[in-house]
């Protein structure tokens, strides 16, 4: 059979891509995607529209948000259907089960998995940062009760037919790792290792995200054996051509068209980073295309048609 009568549903262009294969076209996705309503005319879903509603207009209201879903991410041609974040896990749940009874198993789904600490917030840094000498024991309880909540959630989700994870706990500044190597091996790699392990016995795949520059716990991500690692941040400088040269043989790359770019940038700086991108990421598998962060609210359109365009150019293998 020739190449082009050989077709793949999305999820199975998406699955190939994570299990560091080579699909018939680099598949793309967004970890979250805010442009639906100036885009297509399509606003998602706020959980609050959701109080006080009777459990018949609650059904109605999310079958409606999973078409709005579904429509939005099969026009841009994505590959991978992330659910939303502000959604109880039900709720998601229940969005999963409406945009498999009108796709089938046309489109990989994902939600939100991870269960580590990640940077803490100005007023708890300080509380993070003492509890790593005074409370070591407390921080492991802590540390260990998260993942298990995220395992058993994660558990359910594989139960809705929700078949990938984000694992969206960031790690990094643009200047590194906010804990130092020695401290991110003891307080977090066990337990991002766990849940990631109890994820593939699920027989869900994982994308680990974090911002930032990750080269100095690089390899302890890797060791983590996620399916793929997210944003591969370039306003961080972090260059995917090298990740992918040290370590695209053990883990698929997910990213990293510059999101500044799209904001700042001119709009022959953003093609120039989505092909930089498609150059480096895309030979030999192991590659899905997208933003190294989110297309935000605010974005100008045009901006993110432009990321779109250059994929679909540069695409094929």
């Amino acid at each position: 059979m020739r190449k082009e009568e050989i077709i793949m549903t999305h999820r199975e262009r998406a699955a190939l891509a994570l299990d560091r294969k080579i699909p018939d076209y680099v598949p793309t996705f967004e970890l979250e995607y805010y442009l639906g309503e100036e885009m297509f005319g399509k606003k998602w879903l706020n959980p609050w529209e959701l109080d006080g509603k009777t459990e018949i207009e609650r059904e109605k209201m999310l079958r409606q948000n999973a078409e709005n879903h579904l429509e939005v991410y099969k026009a841009m041609e994505h590959s991978i259907i992330p659910l939303q974040l502000y959604l109880s896990w039900e709720d998601n749940v229940s969005m999963a089960k409406y945009i498999r009874e009108m796709s089938g198993d046309e489109y990989m789904l994902t939600t939100h998995g991870d269960g580590t600490f990640s940077i803490p917030d100005g007023d708890g840094m300080y509380d993070f940062a003492y509890r790593t000498v005074d409370d070591r024991e407390g921080l492991h309880a802590e540390a260990e009760a998260m993942a298990n909540m995220a395992i058993e959630r994660n558990k359910m989700y594989a139960e809705g037919g929700i078949d990938c994870l984000i694992l969206c706990c960031d790690y990094c500044y643009n200047s590194g790792p906010f804990l130092s190597p020695e401290m991110f091996e003891e307080f977090i790699q066990p337990y991002l290792y766990k849940i990631i392990k109890s994820a593939r016995e699920n027989g869900q795949y994982t994308i680990k995200h974090t911002d930032g520059d990750i080269m100095p716990i690089l390899n302890q991500l890797v060791d983590c054996e996620p399916h793929a690692l997210h944003s591969i941040d370039p306003m961080a400088g972090v260059d995917i051509k090298l990740v992918k040269e040290l370590v695209g043989d053990k883990v698929a790359l997910a990213g990293n068209v510059h999101c500044a770019a799209l904001q700042t940038g001119t709009e022959q700086d953003v093609i120039d980073s989505a092909e930089y991108c498609l150059t480096h990421g895309k030979p030999g598998g192991g590659y899905i295309y997208c933003t190294s962060n989110v297309p935000f609210k605010g974005l100008d359109p045009k901006r993110y048609q432009l990321v779109l365009d250059v994929w679909k150019r540069m695409r094929d293998y």
